[in-house]
């Protein structure tokens, strides 16, 4: 069941309601008792596929698994820094 945002056009309180997709959306403010809420567009939660057991983390292949180890190990297995904001240098115009 989906997770809808709500917001009450009369005190502007918000919340959000657990129901399943065919319930009708609520009409009463819990906060105010105001027959105003509205149920709000929001872009959702979208579904993620972590651990072991999906075909990205399971199937990849062995040359993959290589390169991506090495690239763990060559930064010490955290991101690599970026740069402390200098500008790069610029060649002189030729003419």
């Amino acid at each position: 069941m989906p997770t809808y945002d709500y917001e009450c056009g009369s005190c502007g309180h918000r919340w959000e309601a657990f129901q399943n997709m065919t319930a009708r959306p609520a009409k009463k403010c819990p906060d105010c008792g105001r027959p105003k809420a509205r149920r709000l567009l929001t872009a959702g939660g979208g579904v993620l596929f972590k651990g072991s057991g999906f075909h990205t983390t399971d199937y990849r292949s062995e040359s993959y698994k290589k390169a991506a180890s090495a690239d763990s190990v060559k930064s010490g297995g955290a991101s690599t820094p970026k740069s402390e904001g200098k500008p790069a240098a610029s060649k002189p115009a030729e003419k």
